[in-house]
């Protein structure tokens, strides 16, 4: 990642940006990994007891699959943001000296912006999965949201609406600092 044409930057806000990527990234994983721990069959965690609003197979199914595919980005995005985090400390010289606590080193900001894009993407993915994921836990515990019960509706509700508001915020600011 090393560009000689390429001024110095701060890298040590890069290392605390990935740093804080892969620590957000982690506690979404343990999240995912809780989920799948939990059993979608035991008929003590159904509130429901109406039959025909009871999830079918097909629900559990999507419920693991959406927390597998959650794990794997999360895990592709701290992957991604920690080879970019090797990379500057790699790219870093004897010859550039430490200045109060700012490592200098030179630094394609290119690969850098589309590493951290990439990372993005792989965190709010796994975020989208997550979320699935979620909605498959509610109705097999509060019953289908086909069934129109309140429960269901007002736990499946706000995940609807603050998710991707906030994905969309997130998405916004990393698009921004990337044209930057």
């Amino acid at each position: 990642m090393s560009d000689a044409g390429v001024p110095k930057l701060a890298t040590t806000i890069h290392v605390t940006a990935l740093d804080g990527i892969v620590n957000v990234n982690s506690l979404f994983t343990l999240a995912v990994f809780i989920g799948l721990s939990w059993n979608p069959k035991d008929p003590d965690n159904r509130l429901n007891s109406d039959p025909n609003c009871q999830a079918g197979p097909k629900v559990a199914e999507n419920l693991v699959a959406f927390h597998v595919y959650s794990f794997s980005s999360f895990l592709f995005s701290s992957l991604v943001a920690l080879g970019l985090k090797q990379a500057i400390r790699l790219s870093r010289s004897a010859h550039y000296r430490t200045i109060f606590t700012l490592d200098l080193a030179h630094v394609n900001k290119s690969a850098l912006r589309v590493g951290y894009l990439v990372s993005a993407a792989g965190s709010a993915s796994g975020c989208l999965f997550l979320m699935l994921a979620l909605i498959n836990v509610v109705q097999i515990k509060l019953g289908t949201l086909s069934c129109g019960s309140p429960h269901s509706l007002g736990a499946v509700v706000p995940l609807l609406i603050f998710v991707p508001i906030a994905l969309l915020i997130y998405v916004s600011i990393v698009i921004y600092a990337f044209t930057q």
